[in-house]
């Protein structure tokens, strides 16, 4: 072990200013298909919670405790190809700090350990050999660098940069990289203070096909690409993916009771081949969603027999049947909200839950018009000209107190200029969701009218958005 950033000047290297890189939507929509017809995953946690009987490794411990001495990587790919799977994710490194991997900015990692090799190698060599694609897990959340909420410096940022920089350019083509403990209640580490669009280019300008996964579906709405190419559920914290989905998505949970190995698995109940296939797998891809199921390796760095044994009966039971539904094309949100936390208008409030309440990037809370009000408004100004060129308009469908039934049967939004207001978009289709993608614009005051019956905006944002 050692403290944290003891190694920051290899870093700079990995942190140069860039510009923001151009994502082509249609490039991106065929590699969010080309993903969905994938259909079936596996998750692999091996790190040091491994050898500890935990979740999440102790940040105080040391390497010297991994050590996965018959690792057997073949054996890991053999078993997803029987269960009929078409790809693989490794946890890289986990919330403790520990690296899979060798490298070289100074965190712990496996070359300090008492199995010292290249696991990432390993397993991207074997799992290509056997015909399936490769993703990695890394975790934002570093407790042994103590990257956590409200510490967060430039040298820490710089740091996942260099970290994620080796990761993309020595380890082949990845399908996709799934980022975890960032914007996550229990984190806290938010799109603010570590912002996302930085690690988003830097992914994009090593690797353009690469396809960047947050955990961060608890978040936001359903209906739409917030910070993420791929929605990703964790269903065994239970995330359920929502009826209808349009969005390309990916929910995990595990074959054993955890994430990490345990003493008792070798002889402990796994989820059934059948809950497995005709519960999960099937019903999801139907929905625009994989299954990425979680097989944790032992000590030794092997699948238990009886994980093995399990995973064979799921590829009876289920054949990947060729290309999933068709998506249709998800504008992405990756900038942050402007209007989050500015000033907030409204038409009346004598009884109505403040318009704040449509503006805190929050999207459990939400504002409300007056009682007996069809007609109402909310309004956002900035201190200066501000320029914008995508909106969403949030309804707080299923919330507490609001209903399921849409009550928005008209809106339109405006903006003020010279002392008159001119409109952007409007709708008059009840729908409790909107995105629209609009000519860039610079105003000072935005305005959202919406009809209804005591309509009520859990969210209205506003965002610049590279393209």
């Amino acid at each position: 072990m050692g403290g944290a950033l003891r190694a920051s000047a290899a870093v700079p290297a990995a942190v140069k200013a860039r510009q923001h890189v151009a994502v082509d939507p249609a490039r991106l929509q065929s590699l969010q298909q080309a993903f969905l017809d994938l259909r079936f995953g596996m998750f692999i946690h091996l790190n040091m919670a491994t050898f500890e009987e935990r979740e999440w490794g102790d940040p105080t411990l040391s390497p010297k405790l991994f050590d996965p001495k018959h690792l057997d990587t073949d054996q890991w790919a053999q078993a997803a190809k029987s269960a009929n799977m078409g790809y693989a994710c490794l946890t890289t490194k986990h919330h403790d700090g520990f690296c899979l991997w060798p490298t070289k900015t100074g965190s712990a990692n496996v070359m300090q350990s008492s199995f010292p090799h290249d696991v990432v190698r390993r397993y991207v060599d074997s799992f290509r050999k056997a015909g399936l694609k490769v993703c990695l897990y890394f975790s934002i959340l570093d407790l042994r660098q103590d990257i956590r909420a409200r510490t967060v410096t430039p040298e820490k940022i710089a740091l996942i940069k260099a970290q994620l920089t080796e990761l993309l350019t020595n380890y082949g083509p990845l399908t996709a990289l799934i980022l975890d403990g960032w914007n996550a209640s229990w984190s806290r580490i938010s799109y603010a203070e570590l912002p996302y669009r930085e690690i988003y280019d830097l992914v994009k300008s090593l690797q353009p096909d690469c396809l960047l996964t947050d955990h961060n579906a608890g978040s936001y709405p359903g209906t739409a690409l917030y910070y993420t190419d791929i929605k990703q559920y964790e269903q065994h914290a239970g995330q359920k993916i929502p009826p209808g989905s349009p969005v390309p998505s990916q929910s995990g949970t595990t074959l054993q009771s955890d994430w990490f190995w345990k003493k008792a698995y070798p002889t402990s109940e796994l989820a059934s081949a059948k809950t497995i296939v005709e519960e999960w797998l099937v019903p999801f891809n139907e929905n625009h969603c994989n299954l990425i199921l979680n097989v944790a390796p032992n000590r030794d760095g092997r699948f238990d027999d009886n994980a093995v044994a399990r995973l064979a009966e799921i590829g009876r039971l289920w054949k990947n049947t060729g290309p999933a539904p068709k998506i249709g094309r998800s504008v992405t949100i990756t900038t942050p909200d402007l209007a989050a936390g500015k000033p907030a208008w409204a038409s009346a409030s004598d009884e109505a839950v403040g318009p704040d309440q449509a503006f805190d990037d929050n999207f459990r809370s939400y504002w409300l018009a007056d009682r007996g009000k069809d007609d109402a408004w909310i309004e956002v100004r900035f201190d200066g000209p501000v320029s914008f060129n995508t909106l969403s308009i949030v309804e707080p469908l299923h919330a507490e107190g609001y209903g399921d039934a849409s009550r928005i049967t008209a809106y339109k939004v405006e903006v003020e200029r010279d002392g008159a207001w001119t409109e952007l978009v409007a709708g008059t289709t009840p729908a409790p969701y909107q995105f629209h993608e609009i000519e860039r614009t610079t105003a000072r005051r935005v305005r959202l009218s919406v009809k209804g019956r005591q309509p009520g905006i859990t969210e209205f944002g506003i965002y610049d958005e590279p393209r």
